[in-house]
């Protein structure tokens, strides 16, 4: 717990808060924040710059309030990956889905919260922070979702905003659409909404929640472009959702809040999707791979759906095991669960520097 002084006028409610944050230390293989490890191409960073030097020219105004053309870019892949027909209207865009997450709470917040953890750290994080009650929804034993469970809590508490992380992280454990599709009746049936966090989508074989907005217009899906666009240092997050949650965005934005530079190098982004999404199936056979030598290794893994896995099944403690492995050059994460770390998809090199080091340090 942070030490704050006596003169800082800081609300009571967040002085046992620590700020979010993955350790940002020096590692030759960092494996720790489920980045995609493959930077743009020569090409892609040469149409970015041009991109870039285009609006440099512009740079005294102010940049397109509802960002229109970047989202109408991000509907056109919507579209095209999950065979839907949605347009700019269905879309919100922002600085990461952590922007996006904030302006749900404000937006829908006064009430309650849940979601199933462990989870993303930062719903309960930033929940708090809007002055949200948040419940801590059960997981099974091994961390996989439960159904059931999760209807009777919503049934139980009537929260106004119910998160399904999928795939999860840090779990790795995919929903399946008619288990999201049964959930948003029940959602409905208290006038709730229904956020699906799709961050990992992209990894997953199973079929997006986008498909389910036409039915069901309290399904919120949230998605980002730093994982599977490889697009992390960007900052582009965005909703997918009915136009009136849309509407309900526009009114608590922030004025202009997402930049020219980042409007332009998103679409650049969104041109390039083929080469960038081909890296995609790369990770997707590297998880397995690795899954294999951990399983080879005596080890557990969780079944994912993502660009991570969680293991399990080591003598040390979870901060044993991550000091060890840092101290052979290996940055994986410590999700503060008991005997569990998780690393991330890295580079063929990366991968087989983890798997060295973890056969020297088990």
């Amino acid at each position: 717990m942070m030490s704050w002084p006596t003169w800082l006028p800081l609300r009571a409610d967040l002085t046992p808060l620590s700020p979010y944050g993955a350790p940002q230390v020096p590692a030759d293989a960092a494996m720790n924040t489920n980045e995609n490890p493959y930077p743009p191409s020569p090409d892609l960073q040469s149409a970015i710059a041009q991109a870039v030097e285009k609006v440099a020219m512009t740079l005294n105004r102010y940049p397109d309030r509802d960002a229109t053309h970047l989202r109408i870019a991000l509907s056109s892949y919507i579209n095209d990956v999950s065979s839907i027909q949605i347009t700019d209207s269905n879309i919100w865009a922002a600085n990461g889905s952590n922007e996006i997450i904030q302006s749900l709470f404000l937006a829908f917040g006064g009430a309650s919260a849940i979601g199933f953890t462990p989870s993303y750290s930062m719903h309960p994080l930033i929940a708090k922070v809007a002055g949200t009650a948040w419940i801590d929804g059960s997981r099974n034993l091994d961390l996989t979702f439960n159904f059931d469970m999760a209807k009777s809590q919503i049934i139980q508490h009537k929260p106004t905003l119910t998160f399904l992380t999928t795939p999860n992280n840090p779990t790795g454990d995919a929903i399946s659409i008619e288990e999201i599709s049964q959930l948003a009746i029940v959602v409905a049936g208290h006038g709730g909404l229904l956020i699906v966090d799709e961050a990992y989508a992209e990894f997953s074989s199973e079929r997006s929640a986008v498909t389910l907005i036409g039915a069901h217009p309290h399904v919120v899906i949230i998605r980002t472009m730093s994982k599977a666009f490889a697009f992390a240092g960007a900052r582009l997050g965005y909703l997918v959702a009915d136009p009136r949650v849309v509407d309900a965005m526009m009114l608590v934005r922030l004025p202009y809040h997402l930049s020219s530079i980042t409007q332009a190098v998103a679409r650049v982004a969104l041109d390039y999707r083929e080469e960038l999404l081909g890296n995609v199936e790369t990770l997707i056979t590297a998880r397995e791979g690795l899954v294999s030598q951990l399983k080879a290794l005596g080890l557990t893994t969780r079944p994912s759906g993502a660009n991570f896995i969680l293991f399990t099944g080591f003598s040390k403690t979870a901060p044993q095991l991550w000091r060890a492995l840092l101290e052979k050059g290996v940055l994986i994460r410590d999700v503060g669960l008991s005997s569990y770390l998780r690393v991330s998809i890295g580079n063929e090199a990366e991968n087989k520097a983890f798997i060295k080091a973890l056969k020297e340090v088990l």
